[in-house]
Order: C-alpha cells, then structure tokens, then sequence
C-alpha cells in the first residue's frame, strides 16, 4: 500500500486548498447574510452559484465521478484527500464543486444503471448542477437500517407505476432545484426472497400526488444549503413504467452499490471537519487566558488537542487503505474495512467536535462558529447511510466466520 499522492491528486490538492482559501472560506459568512435576506430559507444564496461557477471555471467539479466519461475520473484513493479539504466547509465546499450527497450517490445510480433516456433527462442535469436531486428511503413507521421493512408500495398499472407510502428524513427535498426523487419501494411485497421486492424508481417532485409536507430539523437545524430533510408523501402518484431504474426487485442491490461509495465519502468529509476543529480548538486556546494562564498552557487541553491529532491520523489512514481496497479488489473485497471505518470515523470526529466546543464554551453551542453544526452533521452520520450497531452486527459476523 502506498498512500503517497500522485502527481495529479497533488495538482487538485493545490488548487482545492487554495480555492477553499480565497473563495469558500470568505463565502461562509456572506452565505449566511444572503440567506437571511431570502424570500424562502430554502432558496440558494447567490454567493452559492458563484462558488459553483468558479469551480467549474477551475476544473474543481464532479471530482467523486471516478467514471471518466461523467466526472473527473479519479480513484478512491485520488479523491480521498479532495473530499477531506472539502469537509473543513461542509455546508459550501461540496456544493461548490457539485460533490455533495445526496446527488452524488445519485449520480452514481444514474451512471450505473440508468438507460440513456433517464441519463439524458437527470443525469446529464445533475451533472451540469442546474438541478437538485433526493434519495427516498427512509419511513416512519418502520426501522429502515432494515430495508427490508420498506412498505412504500410500486404496483404496475397498465404502462405506470403507483407509488404510495411515506417517507422522511429525505435530503435534500426541501430545495426548490430539488426536481426529481429516486425512491425505494416494493414492487413484490411478497415475494420469497425479501431482497428482491424492492425496487427504485424515478419520480419527478411536481408529479400529482407528490407532497412535501415539512423540513425535519436535525437537532434544531434545517441544513439549508443541502436542501434540508424532508417528510414526503407520495399518494398514488403515477409515472411511466420506463421511469423504473434497472429491472424490478434489482433495488436492494442498487441501494448497497450506491451506499458503498458513499460511506466512504462521508468518512473522507468527516476527517476535514474533524480537522477544522483541532484548528478551532487550538486558535481558541491560544487566544483565552483562564485562572492565570492561558488555555493553550492547560494540561487538560494538552490532552485533547494531541489525542485529537492521533486520532486523525489514525482514521486517516483507514479511510486512506479502504479507497485503496476499493481501487484494487472492489467494494466488496473491502466490505470489513468499509464498515470499519463507518463506525469508527462520526464516532471519533463527534468526540473531537465535542471537546471543541467545551474549549470554546459558550460560543462553541452558538452560531457564531461552525462547532455546533459540525457536530450535528457528524453525529448524524452515526445514524446514516446505516447506524453503526448494523454495521458492527455485519462486520462481527464475519469475523465469527473464521472461527464458528
């Protein structure tokens, strides 16, 4: 394993530092005064579609596409470093250089398994950043880490497809560029093998009998630049049979191709604002005087400041071997380090983000510094794409394996 950057990883590094120096970093507050004076909280502040357009402009875009032919053509291994720069500003980077979720998993459904059709129709926007998209998975009333227990119904009528069920928690809904949904239902309800009743479909936000119904807060944030998390409703709303992606019952393996990847992608988000905050912490300690000296001067914050670099270091370094594995003997030879560092990555950054917040005191809860929205993203993310018991069920059953 050789971890060392490769010319062009280090030619994109160079240029996504810098670009988050001279234009994200200095967006972040304008974002927020622009954002203040919108009609709808929803509706995208202009700085937003500068940072997009410079971006592009630099060639800073679509870097999570390791198909050539859509994106930039990176490894796991190149894009790694690229998305960890772009979690220091986890509310402007990746959208600026159209890497944020959920599009991206979205994208990469496209890619894969969508016909030319519904690749010129939402792939080739989504790819363009002229349109928003969200994934719908989640329900209310069932516990979705099984997908399984999905109940929202795809029933064939003639040459439609009825989508009846509720949804929330559904990113990315509330943003009015928001214009098509990728939702997971069943088709087979009671077919013998229960991976195979799922299927996905694509379902376009103005079709009747698609509502909106509300923004979910995520400990009292909307997540506004993303599109926030939805509670949707689709009440027998009826789209064209060809809207179905793949083949029916094929959703429960779309849904794990399209999880695989972006895992992985947090994790690498997660260490840039892991990192973000070591830099906070250690600004704040340098700056503050308490009992007589000052904080950077504390035994106790000698303490979290250098098991926080260890523990970067650390999880760095997996996520770094999990983008090799995926690169050299694909997802599913890399499935126990992918679950690995699923658990271990929002686990850690939230203890990290946790102990900056304590240095910052109050203004570590306020809204003042970005602490207390980075550990709502990060400790969401131990819910996410799979909460961490799941994983740690998985991964321990295969390490049974070798000896049960």
């Amino acid at each position: 394993m050789d971890f060392a950057f490769d010319a062009r990883t280090e030619e994109l590094r160079a240029k996504l530092l810098a670009f988050m120096d001279e234009h994200v970093y200095p967006a972040e507050a304008v974002a927020e005064e622009q954002r203040a004076a919108l009609a709808s909280p929803w509706d995208t502040p202009a700085v937003v579609e500068e940072l997009k357009a410079e971006a592009r402009r630099q060639g800073l875009w679509n870097l999570f596409l390791p198909d050539a032919e859509y994106g930039a053509g990176l490894t796991n291994l190149q894009y790694a470093p690229l998305a960890e720069i772009t979690g220091r500003s986890p509310q402007l980077a990746p959208t600026a250089t159209n890497c944020a979720a959920p599009d991206t998993g979205n994208m990469e459904v496209l890619s894969q398994f969508a016909d030319e059709q519904q690749k010129k129709q939402w792939l080739e926007p989504l790819l363009a950043g002229e349109i928003r998209s969200a994934f719908a998975m989640t329900e209310p009333e069932v516990a979705s880490s099984d997908a399984t227990n999905i109940t929202t119904l795809i029933e064939r009528d003639g040459d439609e497809y009825v989508i009846t069920g509720r949804k929330w928690y559904i990113s990315g809904a509330m943003n009015p560029d928001c214009k098509i949904f990728i939702v997971m239902g069943k088709t087979d309800p009671d077919g013998a093998d229960i991976r195979r009743q799922q299927s996905m479909i694509l379902v376009p936000r103005d079709t009747p009998g698609v509502t909106v119904k509300r923004a979910m807060q995520v400990f009292g944030y909307e997540d506004h630049y993303h599109g926030g998390h939805a509670e949707v409703v689709f009440d027998h709303a009826r789209v064209p049979a060809s809207s179905l992606i793949g083949e029916e019952g094929g959703g429960f393996a779309i849904a794990q191709a399209r999880l695989g990847p972006g895992r992985i992608h947090h994790c690498m988000r997660l260490i840039g604002m892991a990192e973000r905050a070591i830099e906070l912490m250690c600004r704040r300690a340098a700056s503050r005087t308490a009992f007589g000296k000052a904080l950077a001067q504390q035994g106790v914050v000698h303490n979290w400041i250098a098991d926080a670099r260890v523990t970067v270091e650390q999880l760095r370094l997996l996520v770094l071997k999990t983008a090799w594995l995926m690169d050299t003997v694909g997802n599913k030879g890399a499935h126990t380090e992918i679950q690995a560092i699923k658990i271990a990555t929002p686990r850690a950054v939230v203890d990290i983000i946790d102990r900056a917040i304590q240095l910052h005191g109050a203004g570590g809860v306020s809204q003042d510094f970005p602490l207390a929205e980075l550990y709502a993203g990060a400790r969401t993310l131990m819910i996410a794409d799979g909460p961490d018991e799941v994983h740690q069920r998985s991964l321990a059953r295969r390490e049974l394996k070798k000896y049960v």
